[in-house]
């Protein structure tokens, strides 16, 4: 019954001590129990060590353990196997019901209590305690002896009542124990315990211990011969608080007392030294860096080093594949074995994605030593979004999370098709999803239905088991049952064979967990809620906050590999070759945060009260300084301190104060930078590591060629390698130099195939054409491939501007059916005409989208203001005016008001133009008539005459012609242009500075609303316009003098002016007509002040514009003035009189 410390500096052989005692105790014949206790991640280490070094000899008496697995050995002696143990899981889910329990009795976290992470917190507070050794009792009781400080107390108080109902009701079956009382029921039944009778114990690799832990120790030290407890730390040196080794010397204190209290006798310390033998005998450097990192005056280290190196990257990827390089290198030339390589990080879960995929195309074997969340596995995400399903009803999200988990027996084609349709039709919730569905005109709405049958029965079937409130039995069972009904257990364990077939053993071993994980957890759901009766809504949350907690942890598949691990789960004293990643400011050392619910000035305060829990974020400073310690100190030969100088996003990053160290200790040391290695990539060896990363970085210096910037001779036999047929890359390397040579540029089709897409008889729209001027390509997918967008429940603007032209259509066609002038028109009748026919158009939109939500509701709503407020205008602008409406949706074509318009080429060939146009005007004068277009918009839509000359508006100036020809050809009357016009749909918001009268406001609307286009230059006709212009209209873009002439913010054009343009307007129609039938299909947009093609496009994925590439880019207009138009249009009016 004795304590004795083994001393010693990190790498002088404290482990091997142990080990070669436990031989030497062996030889000598000891028959007592000879037990060795180490942290859980270190006891596959220490076991092999163990075996490896008595082999030969009966170790039957030996036992390498961890406090965890020794209290399973004695419940298994003694009593309290049978005991379950609920898991973390379990715990979360008990303390999530007690706090709903609780929530109105709780003081400070009442508020707290519903929000998103409070369980856990609470859940880890109760931990802590329970580690420190505190009973909701003994909390409770502490707050009497608090000072004034009603805060803290009001905490500790609801921390108790917590704690204290946990207990209760984990208490209430006597088969259930928290997983965090396993040492307090050991520490209970180690007095009953023979296994450790007059042995000897051995504790090695901890630096600190919990009070349960001690407890633990206390009993050991008094039924066994000695216990043996090694310590990391210089026992030479006088260690203050703030040293590198102050931790473990406070563990040695609590140990001496502990001895003291209880008269264990304390031996003679061992204290071992480094020697030829010890970790650091194949480095001099490693050696110095473990003896002078933390010591205060230093010397620097003088030699060169070759076996420390600094690698500074350009970003954490290139940083992985730095290290990924030299790895490969290592390996072949200085016949290391990837076991014996690690790479570890401070912040693991930045790097883990990284090394999967750079480790992977050097042919890098490795093990990621860390337990995987599972709450992304397809069974958890079926599992939570079929109750979702349920308690959002049926929303998309919800159902098609759970139907693209890949477990439901419904193939991937017919999910899209199903999507696609709910998409268009915006299906929401049971009563849709539950009824046949007819909407549209679908060829395939008999599979739809199908399709939607399978989804639906399991699922309604399921439902039907869980209305109103079930106890927790009842809800696990549907839900177990409802997993085997739908094949999901068989799908998981069909997947686990196909990932052992294709060799990978990391996603068949997770899977082959999960189904067992999902059951135990159901289990736990109904051992906690036994007799309870639980609502959907609350069973979600219970069973997300169980899958959060569960880990998987996963076995080595292999002895051969690369270790990647954070850097406080290392524990092995075989690594020849470490790498630290990602050494950067605040990440290594960390700095500690977060408090957590307990501050750092609680903590003190329940210190002084004898509650000791954990330390304070400033202790764990100085624990940083001595994981700093232990992880340099972990390789015995090479090191490489790695950080990036750039996140991804190119946001700079400073080096952490540990490369300053090395610095400064070792100022030969070598300093590697991927940014020189790209300056210097000429017959640099460590390029060409393995197939694909050397693959990849010949294709960069293949595009250097191709820019002609010089590349080293050495690389023609690299690509000489990958040539070769039988390597295996031919075929990739001609893939990627037709990529090299991409100028995404499109080769035009024949003309015949573009007959064959446009067809013989040419029926087009202006809009087409004009579409066409702006991007061929765009026009040719649009019209000629007849790509289609995928059609989304919603409004669109195009819909919503045809919905608003229709309704006022149809009122227009009311108005004339009642016989009715405009001007006769109230704002009453109005409203109501208005809310009738937009209630009757909403009706007739497919799917009923205008009733479909509150907010559509609203909509309709806004609509209908903004249509009344739109015709209401029309009404004072015909008021005012002498030209009235002639017709209203007036068409173009075959049966319409006009025949269609026909544009002959220069084969002789017409193309005949078809539409429509929202109104058009016409004023009698003096046998002369005058007619106005006018095209209502929803959007924002200025004339341009510079538009107009480059052929993006063609519209209104070619109805225009096509009814001034048409009208000359019927009536005697004098035919002549009275202008073109855009009417903004809108009812605009007035802000003013000062309160408005309702005429300013009436104006300002006006003003707002004022149409914008080309008017004739006849002040009489101006002022037929408006009748009531007054210097500058309020309806349209004129201003008349009090000279009574034209002011030159006016946008008027001559007769003759008119009589141009529209002669401009049939040319380019002609010109587009006939690029279209060559089959001209360039992907060219075009770009103006009022216009950029792509800015709107949906078929930017297929075109892939990009300026950068050679022979893409804009067909740029200049913004050209209205006078610089009309001076072009002058000039080819000249140039054509000169022809002829």
């Amino acid at each position: 019954m004795s304590l004795r410390f083994i001393y010693g500096r990190a790498g002088t052989g404290k482990s091997r001590y142990c080990v070669d005692a436990i031989e030497k105790n062996l030889k000598e014949g000891e028959k007592g129990p000879l037990i060795l206790i180490v942290p859980e991640q270190f006891s596959f280490q220490a076991e092999k060590s163990v075996v490896e070094k008595v082999k030969g000899t009966g170790i039957v008496n030996v036992e390498v353990t961890s406090f965890k697995r020794m209290a399973y050995s004695v419940f298994n002696e003694v009593g309290g196997a049978t005991r379950k143990f609920i898991n973390s899981s379990g715990r979360l889910m008990l303390i999530f019901n007690i706090i709903n329990k609780l929530k109105e009795e709780l003081i400070i976290f009442k508020t707290a209590a519903d929000q998103q992470g409070f369980v856990n917190t609470i859940g880890d507070v109760i931990t802590e305690l329970k580690r420190y050794d505190i009973t909701p009792q003994e909390l409770k009781s502490s707050i009497s002896l608090m000072e004034e400080d009603e805060f803290l107390k009001e905490k500790i108080l609801d921390i108790s009542n917590i704690f204290e109902k946990f207990e209760e009701n984990l208490h209430k079956n006597k088969e259930y124990l928290d997983s965090e009382d396993e040492l307090a029921l050991l520490y209970s039944k180690l007095d009953k315990s023979t296994m450790f009778d007059n042995g000897e114990v051995w504790i090695d690799e901890f630096s600190s211990f919990t009070p349960q832990q001690y407890n633990i120790i206390e009993k050991l030290l008094k039924k066994t011969k000695r216990v043996n407890i090694t310590l990391c730390m210089d026992h030479s040196m006088e260690i203050q608080n703030g040293d590198v080794f102050a931790p473990i010397k406070n563990t040695r204190d609590k140990l001496l007392e502990l001895a003291r209290e209880n008269n264990i006798p304390v031996e003679n310390d061992v204290i071992l030294k480094h020697n030829k033998e010890d970790r650091f005998k194949d480095s001099k450097e490693m050696r110095y860096v473990e003896a002078n990192y933390f010591k205060y005056p230093y010397k620097q280290y003088k030699g060169k080093t070759e076996d420390l190196k600094i690698i500074r990257a350009l970003n954490p990827y290139s940083e992985i594949e730095k290290v990924a390089r030299e790895i490969v290198e290592m390996v072949r030339s200085k016949g290391l074995r990837f076991r014996d390589i690690a790479v570890i990080s401070r912040d693991l879960q930045a790097y883990e994605k990284i090394v999967k995929t750079i480790f992977t195309e050097y042919e890098i074997p490795y093990f990621i030593d860390k337990k995987r969340e599972i709450y992304d596995n397809p069974l958890i995400v079926l599992i939570t979004s079929a109750i979702d399903i349920f308690n959002r009803n049926w929303s998309y999200e919800t159902v098609f999370r759970y139907l693209k988990t890949g477990l439901i027996n419904i193939p991937k084609e017919d999910i899209d098709i199903l999507e696609n349709y709910v998409m268009a039709y915006g299906i929401r919730g049971k009563n849709k999803w539950s009824s046949m569905w007819k909407y549209g005109s679908e060829e395939n709405l008999e599979k739809i239905n199908d399709v939607r049958l399978k989804v639906v029965i399991p699922l309604i079937n399921f439902y039907s088991n869980l209305k109103g409130k079930k106890s927790a039995e009842e809800i696990c069972t549907a839900l177990y049952n409802f997993l085997c009904s739908i094949g999901a257990n068989e799908t998981v364990e069909s997947w686990v064979n196909r990932f052992k077939e294709e060799g990978n053993q990391d996603l068949a071993r997770e899977y082959s967990q999960i189904w067992n994980m999902v059951i135990e957890l159901l289990d736990q759901v109904v051992e906690v809620f036994r007799g309870e009766k639980i609502e959907l809504k609350e069973f979600v949350k219970i069973l997300s906050l169980g899958f959060g907690e569960y880990k998987m942890g996963l076995i080595p598949p292999s002895l051969d590999q690369v270790l990647v691990s954070d850097v406080e789960r290392v524990r092995t004293h075989d690594i020849k070759l470490l790498y630290i990643v990602g050494v950067n400011d605040g990440v290594f050392p960390a700095v500690e945060k977060d408090e957590g619910i307990l501050s750092d000035a609680d903590r003190d305060k329940l210190k002084k009260i004898g509650i000791e829990i954990a330390e304070s974020t400033k202790s764990k400073t100085f624990e940083e300084q001595y994981l700093i310690y232990r992880t340099l100190t972990t390789t015995g030969k090479y090191l490489r301190i790695c950080y990036p100088i750039a996140d991804f996003e190119g946001k700079a990053l400073r080096s952490s104060i540990i490369v300053s160290r090395f610095n400064s200790l070792f100022p030969n040391i070598q300093i590697e930078s991927d940014s020189l290695e790209i300056e210097d990539e000429g017959e640099n060896l460590e390029l060409v590591s393995r197939k694909i990363p050397t693959f990849n970085k010949l294709i960069s210096i293949l595009r250097k060629d191709q820019k002609n910037i010089r590349v080293s001779p050495f690389w023609t036999d690299v690509y000489r390698w990958y040539s070769d047929e039988k390597n295996g890359f031919k075929y990739r390397l001609k893939t990627v130099f037709s990529a090299a040579a991409f100028t995404n540029s499109v080769e035009n089709i024949s003309q015949e195939k573009a007959r064959k897409i446009y067809g013989d008889r040419l029926y087009l729209s202006v809009s087409r054409i004009e579409k066409y001027v702006s991007c061929p390509f765009a026009y040719y997918i649009q019209y000629g491939l007849k790509a289609k967008e995928r059609k989304t429940f919603a409004l669109t603007p195009p819909d919503l501007g045809t919905f608003m032209h229709n309704v006022i259509d149809e009122f227009s066609a009311v108005v004339d059916k009642n016989s009715l002038e405009w001007y006769e028109i109230d704002e009453k009748w109005c409203k109501d005409k208005v809310s009738e026919i937009v209630d009757k158009k909403a009706e007739e939109v497919s799917g009923g989208i205008f009733s479909s939500s509150p907010r559509y509701r609203y909509f309709t709503e806004r609509l209908k203001r903004v249509l009344v407020k739109t015709i209401l205008i029309i009404v004072e602008h015909l008021k005012r005016s002498g030209f009235q409406p002639i017709g209203h949706e007036i068409g173009f074509g075959s049966g319409e008001s006009y025949p269609p318009i026909e544009i002959e080429l220069s084969s002789g060939e017409k193309v005949r133009l078809i539409g429509r146009i929202d109104r058009v005007d016409k004023l009698d004068l003096e046998k002369k008539d005058y007619f106005r277009v006018i095209d209502y918009k929803s959007g924002n839509k200025d004339f341009s005459l510079s538009d107009v000359y480059y052929g993006l508006q063609l519209q209104l100036l070619t109805y225009l012609d096509a009814i001034l020809t048409n009208e000359e050809l019927r009536g005697e009357d004098q035919v002549l242009p009275g202008g073109v016009l855009y009417l903004k749909i809108d009812d605009p918001i007035i802000r003013g500075s000062r309160n408005l009268s309702d005429k300013e406001i009436e104006e300002e609307i006006m003003k707002a609303l004022k149409m914008k286009g080309l008017l004739i230059a006849d002040p009489e006709i101006v002022k037929e316009m408006d009748r009531q212009i007054d210097g500058s209209s309020l309806i349209i873009p004129a201003r008349i003098n009090n000279d009574g002439t034209l002011g030159k913010s006016s946008s008027v054009g001559t007769e003759e002016q008119f009589k141009m343009l529209r002669e401009h307007v049939k040319k380019k129609l002609v010109e587009s007509c006939e690029s279209m039938l060559r089959g001209e299909i360039r992907i060219n947009p075009i770009k103006s002040k009022n216009l950029d093609a792509c800015t709107y496009c949906v078929y930017s994925a297929i075109c892939q514009f990009d300026s950068s590439f050679e022979g893409n880019g804009y067909r740029t207009i200049k913004d050209e003035s209205d006078e610089e138009i009309w001076k072009r249009l002058e000039k080819e009016k000249q140039e054509k009189l000169d022809e002829s």
